[in-house]
């Protein structure tokens, strides 16, 4: 038995855990219940039958419960329309596939939250040699800082007075590095702001890890483009791929037309038999989250009362993504504690994990995903770059039973580790 391995006193600082914070596992049951009711209405809104899950082969003409799962996403992220697919491989393919609609020859994009995440970097062409980067394709790339983890607004305002800017994107959650995700509120705050000098500008979020996190999505406050993976919060660890693209109609069909070709755009598009692993990924997808948000703050509590360093958000902070960081020192450290996480992990126990290069990535990869679903990180895992800090990146957990359970016994792993040194 997992819980006969576990030493004494984390299971004793596992239940002090638990009592410490009962008051902000309430609080993430609250919007799970309000998210639940979203994604339920959306459902009884739109009439979901049974004979929606068909199988539709081929040109996948004419499949209703593809139609209505998009509405059902549009409705529950806030937007217009929607594009669910099979076809859509990874958060990382849904966002190159927008840039690619949207953008054009000579057009400005912006980041406006500073560095993009590192697979993001040889698709702007920040890095790498690409013949199919944005900036290979004549696309300007510019970014904006963030200032202590704020928009700088005053920047942005002043930047965006000029027409000159096509597109302007936000990535809602950390990446790789060391500052906090962005709320709602700071997303709503900056739309505001953009659109008092600009009204023309698109405002594209990447919104992948934040999903259900809040009780608003980014379309509810005035993105007009909404980006994210179904191995993510979305696919509520039933979705085994896909990808979606959320936001305005006229924007949504432009991405439809990139992704099959004009004039068929939506139309076609086999599901695959996918189309109940979607329906039920979302209708999961509260759920999953929620657990996902109590194993993570169960994590950052026990990680500070065993002296860890730099844990990222602190168990009390207010949570706007499912990730946790925690500061390592060595990669010996971060190797120790990933093996730690995919020992505890249900698949793949036995794997050891090493640093290795990772397609998309800059850097040596060190990756924890003991998952039933390769690469799904709405599951428990945890990856890092091999590079200094050595910070390792903790997400997911779809039971927090079983999430706490993976902590605890990864805890004691790293423990005895060190204890033999």
């Amino acid at each position: 038995m997992i819980i006969n391995q576990i030493e004494t006193k984390l299971l004793e600082l596992g239940k002090q855990a638990d009592m410490d914070c009962k008051d902000i596992y309430a609080q993430i049951d609250e919007v799970c219940l309000k998210n639940s009711d979203r994604v339920l209405s959306a459902f009884i809104e739109n009439n979901v039958s049974y004979t929606d899950f068909a199988e539709m082969n081929g040109y996948g003409e004419f499949d209703e419960g593809r139609n209505k799962l998009e509405r059902i996403f549009a409705s529950v992220l806030g937007c217009e329309d929607s594009l669910v697919r099979p076809q859509i491989m990874s958060g990382t393919n849904a966002l190159y596939l927008t840039f690619s609609a949207l953008l054009k020859h000579g057009d400005t994009m912006i980041s406006l939250s500073g560095k993009p995440y590192d697979s993001l970097q040889e698709m702007v062409g920040l890095i790498g040699n690409s013949t199919q980067s944005l900036k290979a394709y004549g696309v300007k790339y510019e970014q904006i800082d963030l200032v202590a983890n704020q928009f700088d607004e005053a920047k942005i305002v002043k930047r965006l007075q000029k027409q000159d800017v096509k597109l302007v994107e936000i990535q809602r959650s950390r990446g790789y590095s060391s500052r906090l995700s962005l709320s709602i509120d700071q997303i709503a705050h900056v739309i505001q702001a953009i659109r008092k000098v600009n009204t023309d500008v698109i405002i594209m979020v990447d919104n992948c890890y934040g999903e259900l996190v809040e009780t608003l999505e980014p379309g509810h406050v005035g993105a007009d483009v909404v980006v994210g993976s179904l191995m993510k919060n979305l696919g509520g660890g039933v979705a085994s791929s896909g990808g979606y693209i959320a936001g305005r109609k006229d924007l949504i069909q432009m991405v439809a037309d990139r992704l099959t070709a004009p004039g068929i755009g939506k139309n076609l598009g086999a599901n695959f038999n996918q189309n109940n692993a979607f329906f039920k990924g979302i209708f999961m997808a509260p759920t999953a989250v929620r657990n996902a948000l109590k194993t993570q703050v169960f994590a950052a509590y026990m990680l500070e009362k065993l002296g860890y360093k730099n844990v990222s958000p602190t168990w009390k902070e207010k949570r706007t993504d499912i990730i946790q960081t925690v500061e390592l020192g060595s990669v010996d450290n971060l190797v120790q504690f990933t093996q730690g996480i995919q020992s505890a992990s249900p698949i793949d126990s036995y794997v050891r994990i090493m640093p290795a290069p990772m397609a998309g990535y800059p850097f040596d990869e060190v990756m924890a995903s003991g998952s039933f679903t390769n690469g799904s990180t709405i599951e428990l895992s945890a990856d890092a770059p091999v590079v200094p800090p050595y910070t390792l990146y903790m997400q997911g957990g779809l039971s927090f039973e079983y999430g706490k359970l993976s902590i605890l016994l990864a805890l004691t792993n790293i423990e005895k580790a060190s204890e033999k040194k």
